[in-house]
């Protein structure tokens, strides 16, 4: 589940970068072998609409959140409706269970891709390791920070006997459901608009004594991982405070094209991308 997510100042800066990085790479295990067809420039056609564009909405999902981010939400797809966009809404029945799947997948991983950093051929090696074993224990516990220790002793539990069919198994079976839910929605429309957060920001540490409370920052962002799709999130207004607002756009598999086509449109007819949150010093 793990993808680069870089960040750029404009829609079009996103497409300029994905001509330099999609694609297969052959010395990236991890990397689709799936090959691109049918795009060269993503830049090419980015300022042409999409015609006929269908938006599909899940209203269910916006339930519960901040009333300034539902607000921004809703009047960013105003603006697409304005645009001749039509509103299709659906039901994803298993987007509930996203963020326990995905919170128990991650972990797995987490502790999977991080075994390889021992001290000895990857990563950080403390001077103070006499033996191999301190090497193991000490560059770790010196170079590994508090939440990644936390994944880590997650998943050793998670992934131990029985514990192992009854939440890593069952997370993957529940990303299958969750994925099936994805093709439903794309087979109805051409991509799927969600807020990036529940909320707007937090202050710096003031969550870290709950991680739970923190990791539901994810509950709307961590879907595009489980089902592998492209995602992306653009500026589309600031709450009550001043602090930013983002709206996330998802689509199908091997669409990026069409994603940023999409985000372009909202861009090309608001400010918010050129606007700033007003920095307040503590």
């Amino acid at each position: 589940m793990e993808q680069i997510g870089p960040i750029t100042q404009t829609v079009e800066d996103a497409a300029l970068l994905m001509n330099i990085i999609a694609g297969h790479d052959p010395r990236d295990s991890a990397c689709v072998s799936e090959q691109i067809t049918g795009v060269c420039d993503y830049t090419a056609q980015l300022q042409q609409p999409i015609e006929g564009l269908r938006i599909a909405v899940a209203p269910r999902l916006l339930e519960g959140i901040q009333p300034d981010v539902k607000k921004a939400i809703e009047e960013a797809l105003k603006v697409y409706q304005t645009l001749g966009a039509q509103l299709v809404e659906i039901a994803m029945p298993h987007f509930d269970y996203a963020l326990s799947a995905g919170s128990v997948i991650a972990v797995a991983e987490a502790s999977s891709n991080l075994a390889c950093y021992d001290g000895i051929r990857y990563g950080y090696r403390s001077p103070a390791a006499q033996d191999y074993a301190q090497i193991y224990s000490k560059s770790r516990e010196e170079a590994l920070g508090t939440e990644v220790k936390r994944r880590i002793l997650l998943a050793r539990v998670l992934l131990d006997g029985d514990h192992y069919d009854l939440y890593y198994l069952k997370a993957l079976k529940v990303r299958t459901l969750i994925c099936g839910d994805f093709t439903r929605a794309f087979e109805q429309a051409d991509c799927l608009m969600l807020p990036v957060s529940p909320a707007t920001a937090f202050r710096p540490g003031e969550k870290t004594a709950d991680p739970l409370q923190m990791y539901l920052a994810d509950v709307y962002t961590i879907a595009a991982n489980l089902a592998g799709l492209p995602a992306i999130s653009i500026p589309c207004g600031f709450d009550r405070q001043g602090l930013p607002i983002g709206l996330q756009i998802l689509s199908a598999s091997f669409t990026e094209d069409k994603l940023l086509r999409i985000a372009r449109m909202y861009e090309s007819q608001t400010e918010w991308h050129r606007q700033r949150p007003k920095l307040v010093a503590n």
